[in-house]
């Protein structure tokens, strides 16, 4: 089943696991330290309603305001980042979850495309949120892999699944973190 497929047949946890999961692998983009979205990940793991949702993000807002490597400060990759965290809902609805969720695909799709020095000058990454790998890089093929399996895993364990997502999610952030280290180191 394609991403969009998984995207659209999701439930409100697997949603916001998604869009949370693509925010925490994007982190070495923002300057956060690896625990400042683990309140958004106990809630989902605990079944919670999502009732502080909205509280939470605003706290994780706040903490990652005005943080990130200076270097990344015009950098479209940081950018987007930086973006999935603006977008994320007040409310953990299943309506506002799925744009969410939708949008952080995209734009973490597109961050592990800016950053893969193999990568082709493609534009779109629609071709392989609907199933066509074909020519995809390397780091682009990884973090759709980890796209899908977050998407699976919530589908098939419900809460059950979040912390095998969370694992997903960490090992994303470090092969991240390791790109944008190497890429600093290029530029100076």
């Amino acid at each position: 089943m394609s991403l969009v497929e998984l995207i659209a047949q999701a439930d409100e946890r697997g949603l916001a696991a998604s869009g949370l999961a693509c925010l925490d692998r994007c982190l070495p983009l923002l300057g956060g330290d690896d625990e400042v979205l683990r309140p958004l990940w106990a809630d989902l793991a605990d079944g919670g309603d999502g009732g502080d949702w909205g509280v939470r993000i605003a706290q994780v807002r706040d903490k990652l305001a005005g943080a990130g490597p200076a270097e990344s400060a015009g950098d479209e990759a940081a950018l987007l980042a930086r973006r999935m965290l603006e977008a994320a809902p007040a409310e953990r609805s299943a309506a506002g979850v799925r744009v969410w969720a939708d949008g952080c695909s995209v734009a973490a799709l597109h961050i592990h495309r800016l950053l893969d020095p193999s990568a082709g000058l493609a534009s779109s990454v629609d071709a392989p949120r609907e199933g066509r790998t074909e020519g995809v890089s390397p780091l682009v093929a990884a973090e759709l892999r980890r796209q899908i399996t977050v998407l699976e895993l919530l589908a098939e364990h419900g809460a059950g699944g979040v912390r095998r997502a969370l694992e997903v999610s960490t090992e994303g952030r470090r092969v991240l973190r390791a790109v944008v280290s190497r890429r600093s180191r290029k530029r100076r």
